[in-house]
């Protein structure tokens, strides 16, 4: 009887990649893959270590799989990932029960790793982060109809609150003709929506050519005739340039959506963040893009209580979100992490200020979704099927305007014949949930 191997990973879709690229290993090792850990001999946890949260999700599933092992349901126990890789010797000597602790870089031996853990030695691993792979086989985790297609990995923006240099080593592209290769792979099986990504995806191709190659990237990709739409998540916004803009415009293929984590658009704070810009050029930015590609659907990202920002700074924030009425938004209160730059810092702000102000933050932004949500009814629009609700009694999805996982959904009641999940169907906006959007679904475009 095969070895059955569990896995859980947290945190981002770039740490999913890296989980579907080791599950493909495992499976051509022979290892029979099950859905549950519970399930398994040997779990692995593939974790998030970006931020205080991020740690804590994944100490405390970490913490329910040596449960499962003292009750003999599971033989072993493996972590891998970002927590692994940036606190190493320590995870092992906090949890003894563990049995591997591996770097990213050693994600290419899960194999041989699991081999040795069942021989009952310890295993210990922490190779350079540069051998972590590209490239590779994966077992897709998504559903059938998305998939994230990763560019690039690590980052050499070396922003003073991130950690993320530091955990997964300097920028490194992928080559195109690869990328290009797994996006015709995807699309043939029936992927309806490729979700590119990487740390910095406005940055892709400098370290291979000198400049960013991300719009010659995304044009070659849609020149692939199975190729159906494609989002892209993770522009910086000194890096969006009226290249990569027009590309935007004119490819039917490019859903008018894009994420720039912009995270404050105060210029002395974003000067203290190691980032570009200020509100005056950003506001140019925001502006340009509405203006070149009409109908975009703008995500960004902020952060409060950042050291030493001011009422005053804060205050700019606030109406910066108000005036430029983003289409989607998140923001969390700064972490001060270990060993960044921002940690020693003076002037720290207080937790209670830093929620605060991220309070308010989020209700302007609910108020602005929710309007936008209202504005909406009487349209149609295309929504991706995702599933069925029981308790509500109705079909729901996501629109060009929601990326998988961090924005809303659509419900819809069908007229007639019900649509299947991964079909795109042609929904008429009756009314909105808080910021979600309700209709009934006419026809299909599939």
């Amino acid at each position: 009887m095969p070895i059955r191997i569990g896995m859980v990973s947290l945190g981002c879709a770039k740490n999913r990649v890296d989980a579907e690229m080791m599950l493909f290993t495992l499976r051509e090792a022979g290892f029979e893959l099950v859905a549950d850990p519970a399930m398994s001999d040997v779990a692995i946890i593939n974790t998030c270590g970006f931020i205080e949260d991020a740690k804590q999700e994944s100490i405390d599933e970490i913490l329910e799989l040596v449960n499962l092992k003292k009750e003999h349901k599971i033989k072993a126990i493996i972590v891998t990932g970002c927590l692994a890789e940036r606190y190493q010797n320590e995870v092992m000597k906090e949890l003894y029960e563990v049995d591997a602790v591996i770097g990213i870089g050693a994600n290419g031996n899960i194999a041989e790793v699991v081999n040795k853990v069942l021989e009952g030695k310890k295993q210990e691993s922490f190779p350079e982060k540069t051998d972590l792979a590209l490239c590779g086989g994966r077992v897709r985790t998504t559903p059938f109809y998305y998939a994230y297609l990763k560019i690039a990995e690590g980052c050499d923006n070396c922003c003073t609150y991130c950690a993320i240099p530091m955990i997964r080593g300097r920028f490194r592209s992928r080559p195109m003709e690869d990328i290009l290769r797994e996006a015709k792979e995807l699309s043939e099986k029936g992927v309806k929506e490729l979700i590119v990504i990487a740390q910095d995806t406005s940055r892709y191709g400098e370290d291979l050519t000198g400049r960013p190659q991300l719009a010659q990237l995304l044009t070659e990709m849609c020149k692939i005739e199975s190729v159906r739409h494609i989002r892209v998540l993770y522009c910086y916004p000194d890096r969006i340039t009226d290249e990569l803009i027009d590309v935007f415009a004119k490819e039917d293929k490019i859903l008018k959506y894009i994420d720039i984590p912009l995270q404050h658009c105060s210029g002395r704070i974003l000067k203290l963040m190691n980032r570009h810009g200020d509100r005056k050029s950003l506001t140019e930015l925001i502006n340009r893009l509405r203006e070149k590609v009409p109908g975009i659907v703008i995500r960004t990202t902020f952060m409060t209580g950042f050291p030493t920002e001011t009422e005053e700074d804060f205050t700019e924030l606030s109406e910066f979100v108000s005036e430029m009425q983003f289409e989607r938004m998140g923001c969390f209160a700064y972490s001060p992490e270990e060993n960044t730059v921002a940690e020693g810092f003076d002037d720290q702000i207080d937790e209670d200020t830093k929620k605060r102000r991220q309070e308010i933050i989020m209700e302007q932004q609910q108020r602005i979704m929710a309007e936008n949500a209202i504005m909406k009814i009487g349209k149609r629009i295309n929504v991706l099927c995702e599933g069925f609700d029981r308790l509500a009694e109705c079909f729901y999805g996501r629109s060009a305007a929601d990326a998988p996982e961090v924005d809303g959904k659509v419900f819809f009641v069908p007229e007639g014949k019900k649509p299947k999940i991964g079909d795109i169907v042609k929904v008429e906006i009756t009314d909105t949930i808080d910021c979600d959007l309700m209709g009934f679904y006419r026809e299909s475009t599939t």
